[in-house]
């Protein structure tokens, strides 16, 4: 199974949109990826996240981030499945989704539990412009995701990439609300620094380990 900080492994896929190198693609287009895998197609729990999904597709591209999707189906059921969501529910799915039907990808990226037949789990894997893997997280067949959770994460990651860190429920933290986390000092010297940063009003904070500040774009 990849981890997290590993980069995403070198495949090419077939797709609702043609064949596609990953990470390839969307590292050529300066992009981050949002990879999820579903049981299947014509489910019902499947189909309402597609719908989640497509409907804050927005959000992810003002994120610089896209969407592909991935099941251990044929392309063919793929197109139907989604002409079926147009056609009954009156959504577009804009995104790709690749056709696993191998489950070669599934296997490599761990998305298939022996214990839960042979089908993918709920797996998610955010993958940045590098191709470089940030979050995973899987959920059981069972239960479907949230999808303002991966929005939030998505901000999150890129947010600690200008060099801060996210408290719990950021942005809405039961008492830092929306600010941010500096990261803790490291040596003795930084450790003075901070502690005088919080003494003028530049950070403010509880102790040198844990100081915080509104977000600076």
């Amino acid at each position: 199974m990849v981890v997290i900080g590993e980069k995403f492994p070198d495949v090419e896929v077939i797709t609702t949109h043609g064949k596609l190198k990953l990470p390839e693609h969307y590292i050529e287009s300066g992009k981050w990826f949002v990879l999820f895998s579903h049981p299947g197609d014509f489910t019902p729990v499947c189909t309402t996240e597609f719908v989640a999904f497509q409907k804050r597709y927005d959000q992810f591209r003002e994120l610089n981030t896209e969407l592909i999707g991935l099941s251990i189906d044929q392309v063919f059921s793929h197109i139907k499945w989604v002409e079926w969501i147009k056609e009954k529910l009156d959504v577009d799915i804009e995104f790709p989704i690749i056709a696993d039907d191998r489950g070669e990808l599934a296997v490599k990226l761990g998305m298939i539990s022996p214990y839960k037949g042979n089908n993918t789990v709920r797996a998610v894997f955010v993958v940045d412009a590098t191709g470089t893997i940030r979050a995973i997280i899987y959920y059981p067949q069972e239960v479907g995701r949230n999808m303002d959770e991966i929005v939030r994460l998505v901000k999150a990651l890129q947010t600690a990439d200008k060099g801060y860190a996210t408290p719990a429920n950021w942005p809405n933290n039961d008492f830092l609300n929306e600010k941010v986390i500096v990261p803790p000092a490291k040596d003795m010297e930084s450790r003075k620094k901070r502690l005088e940063a919080c003494k003028s009003g530049e950070l403010e904070g509880y102790d040198w380990w844990f100081c915080y500040t509104d977000l600076k774009e």
